[in-house]
Formats: C-alpha cells, structure tokens, sequence
C-alpha cells in the first residue's frame, strides 16, 4: 500500500510546473495515509492518531490477565489523548489465550486495520506464534506479560516490557532461601505451556545454582484441577519449600490441595502467581505465597500512588502488576512515537521504541537493552492478610 502511494505521489510531483509548489509538496507524506493527516497536524500541532493493536487473553481460564492489561491500556490511552500531542486508538482482538486465535488477531491488525504497532499478546506461547508472523511484516509488537526466555530472539521488532522470568524467578527463590534458610524443595510445572516450562527450566538452574536439593519435580496441564498425588508426594517428601510454574487458575488450586492435606511450607511462583486471581480463588491458602515482581502498589513513590488512585476510582479495584505493565507499554510506545515524529511508520516507530532509555513509569526506571528486554529491578512479594506485601 505505502509504495503505490509513493508512485502516484511521484507522478503528481512530476507533472507541476512551478519550482517552489514542487519543495513545498515533496516531503509531504512518505505512506499512504500521510497526505490526509499532515494537514490536519500542521493546523493542530498535533501528530495526530496512531492507530495501535492489542492481543490479549480477553475471555476464558486466564481472562483476568487480560482484563488488567485492558484496563491498563484504557487509563495510559485517556491520559496521552488528554495532553493533545497525539490521539492512541487501540483496536482490541480477544485471543482467548489461543495460539490460533493470536494469529487471526495480528493478521486482522497487520492487514486490515493498519496498525501502526502492536501490544500484546498475553501469553508467551502466544507470542511464540505470534512473533514471527508480527516481525516478518514489520510491525513493531510489544509483550507486557511475556516472560519466557527466548521471546525477543524472534526478531527485530519483538519488543517485551514484561521483566523476564530469567531476573523474577532467580530473586525470588534466592530472597526466600536467605529468609527461610531452605536446604531442599520440590518442583511443579505445567508441562504444556511454553510459558510455564520455561519458568521450570529458569528455576531448576536457579535452584542449582544457589545449592538447593530437588527432592522431586511433578507436572500437570493447564485446565487440570485434581492435583493430589503431586502434592501427597511432595508432602511425603517434607520438602522446605515448593516452587511452581504456571498459571494463577492451577496455581491457586495447588495452593488450595496443599493447605488442605498439611503442606504449610512456601510456595514460590513464577510470574503467573502475579495476579489477585490466585489470592481470590485461593482464599487463607494463598498466605505465605511468594513472587517477584517490577510492581509494588505500596511503593512509597507519588507516580506509583497516582496511578493506584485513578486506577481504583475507575475500577474500583488495586491494578495488579499486569495492569501496571501495560499502563507503562502504551506510555513507552506513545514517547517512541512521538520521538519517531509519525503516527504511521512501522519502521520508525521500531527504531525510536529501540532508543528508549530513562525511562520513568509506574513500574520503576526502564531502559530496552541491545536485545529488547527490559532492564529494571524486581521486587519480592509475599501474601500476607490477604495481599501482596514486600518480603523483608
């Protein structure tokens, strides 16, 4: 679409005779949709509306992950259409949490709606679908909730501000071994998420590395709810801690299943523990559940209260971290498109999200490193009456 503009843009220029109509008209637009908008932004001094994609995890078992990144996105997108520099449209595709589905959604975006860049999707097997598909096309694409490792290896234009599982799970076990002086634990995991098995892989090295025995490692699959003889095993077993892998529906059950047959020893979980759903579901079983995370709702930072105010009289709810994430994406990327100087270039907008550096959000100062990661500090939870406290 962006070539044919430029042929019959070209031929225009071509076919006028005056010196001085020509350099006025030549840097008008370099894509299609540039002529129409550049001169509504001279008038306004506005950059005008970018039009961005969201895949999210919307309906279904992990919809509460969606519904946060959701609801983060709308409060980031009222506040930047409110200063008037540029107008963020987001077009919302509901994935359902499904590889197939992800894909539907970024054809839909990348093709028919236009989009200048895209954010999401939820889960990282998503992106690992998803990914490829995003990169190829040239379509900057940012994860808030993507931790597993090997997630902006797709390519160039693979961007994530969620902090990866390779930074979490590592503090968390390491802050919880000093605090609880574990000599041996036991593993569980989702055996068909790639999220989840990544978590696995990234806490047995953790747990290696920091000198801990693996006295057992148990699987299950999402959408399982029995997970008794997992758990009467460990329990046999007297491990100090468990650690978990998956996500905040299996999780809490796990969590449940243990209390109730005797296990009282931590649990320690991978990024999927970072909801109030496993709080939620879980009820008195979730005390003493132990997570790491860039979000802390009590931080005593004025921006960070801020935001949890506004959030809660328009939600009437606390934004857990995965609302707080994408509340800081949307910023991060209406700051790149404002840099890149255009609400259309793909490409430009692709190079100035690569720049950003210093950045100050809600979740604390972000930088991108050379591979697109983000570069920030974890914090250590610990679910104490029924919230997310930082374990001291």
């Amino acid at each position: 679409m962006g070539f044919f503009s430029q042929k019959r843009v070209s031929k225009w220029i071509a076919g006028l005779a005056i010196a001085g109509l020509f350099l006025s008209t030549a840097g008008c637009g370099t894509n299609a949709s540039a002529p129409a908008s550049g001169a509504g932004n001279a008038q306004s001094g506005s950059l005008g509306t970018a039009k961005i994609g969201v895949i999210s995890f919307l309906t279904g078992g992990g919809a509460a992950y969606g519904k946060s990144i959701k609801q983060g996105l709308e409060m980031a997108q009222s506040e930047i259409n409110a200063q008037g520099k540029l107008k963020i449209d987001l077009q919302f595709e509901d994935s359902r949490g499904e590889k197939t589905d992800a894909i539907n959604a970024a054809n839909k975006l990348i093709n028919k709606d236009n989009v200048v860049g895209i954010i999401g999707p939820t889960l990282s097997g998503e992106m690992f679908a998803v990914g490829p598909i995003v990169n190829q096309a040239g379509v900057p694409i940012m994860g808030t909730s993507t931790t597993a490792e090997g997630v902006t290896d797709i390519g160039e234009y693979v961007f994530r501000n969620a902090l990866p599982e390779s930074l979490a799970i590592p503090t968390a076990i390491k802050k919880a071994q000093e605090k609880y002086n574990l000599k041996k634990v036991a593993l569980m995991y989702s055996n068909n998420d790639d999220f989840a098995v990544s978590g696995y892989k990234t806490m047995a090295q953790a747990v290696k590395d920091d000198g801990l025995e693996v006295l057992t490692t148990e699987t299950f699959a999402d959408k399982d709810t029995d997970f008794s003889a997992q758990l009467t095993k460990i329990a046999s077993l007297k491990p100090d801690a468990v650690l978990v892998s998956g996500l905040y529906q299996e999780a809490a059950l796990i969590l449940k299943k243990a209390r109730e047959i005797g296990l009282n020893v931590p649990f320690i979980g991978g990024n999927g523990f970072n909801s109030p759903q496993l709080i939620k579901i879980a009820g008195k079983a979730a005390e003493g559940a132990i997570v790491a995370s860039p979000w802390f709702p009590n931080k005593d930072d004025a921006a960070v209260q801020k935001f949890v105010s506004d959030y809660k009289a328009k939600y009437n709810e606390i934004p857990d971290q995965f609302a707080a994430q994408a509340y800081d994406a949307l910023k991060i990327m209406s700051t790149a498109l404002e840099k890149a100087g255009s609400t259309t270039d793909r490409k430009k907008l692709r190079d100035s999200l690569a720049t950003i550096k210093d950045f100050q959000g809600v979740t604390g100062k972000f930088a991108f490193d050379e591979k697109r990661n983000p570069k920030m500090d974890a914090t250590v939870l610990i679910v104490k009456d029924g919230q997310f406290t930082e374990l001291k």
